[in-house]
């Protein structure tokens, strides 16, 4: 007896004998198919000629679904941020204690929340908005050359990463990590430093050449965090991961051009200051 599942199935099933089908004797006792059989035939070499599902028909995450969310929580940052810079600057405090402790909690959740992730994105674009009004009145044009600045280093980062010409290695990884430690460390000790003298807006180590030199070892961590992140979606593609995870990729490229504005902009600051 034939295993029922295949018997019943319009694929594996013997064309020869469907339900309806019938074969009819020629003389000499030969058989041969009726037209039902050949269509049956058809059918199936038909079936197997369609094209397989693609990613995006079967839930997986495509690069388009990452640029897509990414844009959208860009979109919703500067629209928020160009609110409180017109509206009420002075609330980018709010905008910085909320922002931190939505990114805390989004970097820690196991699934994304598209909902948080968005909160997250205002929040940061009311710190955004706050500060570079602080910055622009105090240095004309700074923002405009901090965003260009921001877009170009991007733009390198994704050529070199394209190119092949930079590879995400496990020393690359390592050398980042390292990198990233020792920079908070050197933030957490400038923000003691400037707790007891607060007579710079940066903090007394993060102006003059040194906050030059340490604005362009951020910049160089940022760059490299890009790409890193780059190479993450790149395997999240490959691996066809759920396409909920876009959110998460959206979420880390944004935290990083956050990071790279600021430390860009700081650099403007200390050159023009």
């Amino acid at each position: 007896m034939a295993n029922p599942i295949f018997d019943n199935s319009p694929v594996f099933q013997d064309p020869v004998k469907r339900r309806g089908d019938k074969t009819n004797a020629a003389p000499g006792g030969v058989t041969y198919a009726t037209p039902a059989a050949t269509t049956d035939a058809a059918s199936l070499e038909a079936l197997y000629g369609t094209p397989a599902a693609t990613t995006r028909e079967t839930g997986r995450l495509t690069y388009d679904d990452v640029v897509v969310r990414t844009a959208g929580l860009l979109v919703v940052l500067v629209a928020v941020g160009a609110a409180t810079w017109v509206l009420a600057p002075g609330l980018w405090w709010i905008g910085a204690i909320v922002g931190l402790v939505l990114g805390l909690v989004n970097a820690f959740r196991r699934e994304p929340s598209p909902g948080l992730i968005i909160l997250y994105a205002a929040f940061e674009g009311m710190f955004l908005g706050g500060l570079s009004k602080f910055y622009e009145e105090q240095w004309n044009g700074i923002v405009g050359q901090a965003v260009l600045a921001t877009l170009s280093v991007f733009a390198v980062s994704l050529v070199l990463f394209s190119s092949g010409k930079v590879r995400v290695t496990d020393k690359f990884r390592r050398t980042v990590l390292l990198g990233l430690i020792g920079y908070c460390l050197f933030s957490l000790v400038n923000l003691v430093v400037w707790l007891f003298n607060p007579g710079s807006v940066f903090g007394p180590l993060r102006s003059g050449w040194l906050g030059i030199a340490v604005g362009l070892i951020a910049v160089g961590l940022a760059a490299a965090s890009l790409i890193i992140d780059f190479d993450s979606i790149k395997r999240g593609v490959d691996k066809g991961v759920p396409a909920k995870l876009a959110w998460t990729a959206a979420f880390g490229l944004v935290v990083t051009l956050i990071w790279l504005y600021l430390e860009l902009l700081r650099i403007l600051a200390i050159f023009r200051n």
